[in-house]
């Protein structure tokens, strides 16, 4: 059985999950942060070019703006996955849960907001494919039990 007290650890500097879960982790983050790049720096903040959003309509330049602001809460995230996987390791779970999370509040809302978009962008199917491999790192970067 695994410790769920490690989602807040009394030493955020020790890691005492299974090895692999780091490994995993950089993978993510590093995804993570060139996506959250993308939307901010990218002329329509993948908008267009990415999500297949028509912004040259009446309120375009806005739905680049709201892109490039979610990808600064997208790099503020990684930001602090970077934090943890760097720095403070013990934080590894708590940071996972946050990303397990943010993942499942991205499919709901967008299963209850959708785009009106010919086809769906590559981070729909990504988020679905990531979400069992955010869990399974999620459960095993918890410790087991004493």
């Amino acid at each position: 059985m695994r410790s769920l007290s490690a989602i807040l650890p009394d030493g955020a500097n020790t890691y005492r999950g299974d090895p692999w879960v780091p490994r995993f982790y950089l993978f993510f983050c590093l995804v993570v942060t060139f996506r959250s790049c993308v939307h901010v720096f990218r002329q329509d903040g993948g908008a267009a070019s990415i999500a297949g959003i028509d912004i040259n309509v009446e309120g375009g330049r806005n739905i680049v703006a709201i892109f490039a602001q979610w990808g600064l809460e997208q790099l503020l995230l990684a930001g602090l996955a970077w934090l943890a996987l760097v720095r403070y390791r013990g934080l590894i779970p708590l940071i996972l849960l946050i990303n397990l999370l943010d993942n499942i509040g991205r499919i709901l809302v967008g299963r209850s907001k959708p785009l009106k978009i010919d086809r769906p962008p590559p981070g729909a199917y990504a988020q679905v494919i990531i979400l069992p491999f955010l869990a399974l790192a999620l459960w095993r970067s918890l410790p087991e039990r004493d």
